[in-house]
């Protein structure tokens, strides 16, 4: 891969390690977008975030944290992986307003509205009925706006999501899912979702999670490229990136923490199916993260030139969030419109 590019995962929630970052390093990345919650409330994302300071201090010479857009040219200047973190769920913010400043402040800078299940903020992608944003939802989003912590709708439902990105006053994304033009699972995104991104100026991650792939764990990388050309030209190249969605070495046990949370006694399938009850096959084209660059040469192939690589790659995620994840210039809420 051209060292000029700046290369970022969107999403990963793998066992971390040593030999995961090494990984990262060996794959070329300068920063991940990591999970630090999915069902936790305030003091269990604490806790989360200590553990990533542990890790810190564990593996200097490989990761920083990043607080700050900033801090991702910093990483790689220093030659490490610099991580982001993020929430796929409103749970770390519970039924607080004000916690959604202390969260960016303590570096949380992205977080998702809901979690596929109905929340306090929006609707999840697997419930029957979308009833849209809450009145919660609503003077969240402004809050957000204010902090300069990036909404992310990978998990909500269609009219949530369109009500989000109408409602927002900064780009909003889609950090790890595929357009459903190419395969139906219901936490891909309609023609009409990623319309609306792209014309909010946002970004959509593409998913490399088999699941959300068509033919599964049997989708070619050729077939990958194709939807990346064909999604390039509806939203156009500059708002598109990839957030693979990695869970790398992860037990099952992980799996219905994230499915199940606290919520459930029963497995949740997720896309409907028990055949989805486990961990997929991995693609073979992608096991982890030192297979970025083989999609770079096969995107290349496709005829998507450096400039245009560089953006898909990771100078998408520099440009949306230097635009969006910068705190606001004044204390000032703006939740009038919001009662």
């Amino acid at each position: 891969m051209n060292p000029a590019w700046t290369v970022i995962d969107g999403l990963q929630y793998s066992a971390w390690s040593r030999d995961v970052f090494e990984q990262m390093q060996a794959g070329g990345l300068n920063a991940v977008h990591v999970t630090v919650a999915y069902h936790e409330n305030t003091r269990e994302t604490l806790t989360r975030l200590g553990e990533w300071n542990a890790r810190f201090e564990a593996f200097p010479d490989l990761i920083r944290p990043v607080y700050e857009p900033s801090d991702i040219q910093r990483a790689k200047q220093e030659g490490k992986v610099g991580i982001i973190f993020g929430a796929q769920n409103c749970s770390p913010i519970e039924d607080e307003i004000r916690l959604v400043e202390i969260m960016r402040r303590m570096g949380l800078m992205i977080m998702q509205l809901t979690y596929n299940n109905q929340s306090l903020l929006a609707c999840g992608c697997y419930e029957e009925e979308d009833s849209g944003l809450t009145r919660f939802g609503k003077q969240v989003i402004r809050e957000m706006n204010r902090v300069g912590m990036v909404i992310d709708m990978s998990h909500s439902a269609e009219r949530s999501t369109l009500e989000a990105i109408a409602y927002s006053e900064q780009p909003v994304i889609v950090s790890h899912a595929n357009p459903s033009h190419f395969h139906p699972a219901l936490r891909n995104k309609s023609d009409r979702v990623i319309d609306a991104v792209a014309d909010n100026e946002g970004l959509l991650g593409f998913s490399l999670y088999p699941f959300h792939l068509k033919n599964g764990p049997e989708c070619t990388l050729d077939d990958f490229c194709d939807m990346v050309a064909w999604t390039a030209d509806r939203m156009g190249i500059d708002r598109i990136g990839l957030g693979s969605d990695l869970c790398q070495n992860q037990p099952q046990s992980v799996l219905e923490w994230m499915r199940n949370g606290r919520w459930s006694k029963a497995m949740d399938y997720g896309e409907g199916s028990s055949a989805n009850a486990g961990w997929p096959d991995a693609l073979t084209w992608f096991r982890d993260s030192r297979d970025f660059p083989g999609i770079a040469a096969a995107l290349q192939s496709k005829g998507f030139s450096d400039d245009e690589l560089g953006k898909i790659m990771g100078g998408n995620w520099v440009d949306l969030l230097t635009r969006v994840a910068q705190p606001a210039p004044n204390n000032a809420v703006n939740v009038e419109d919001a009662a």
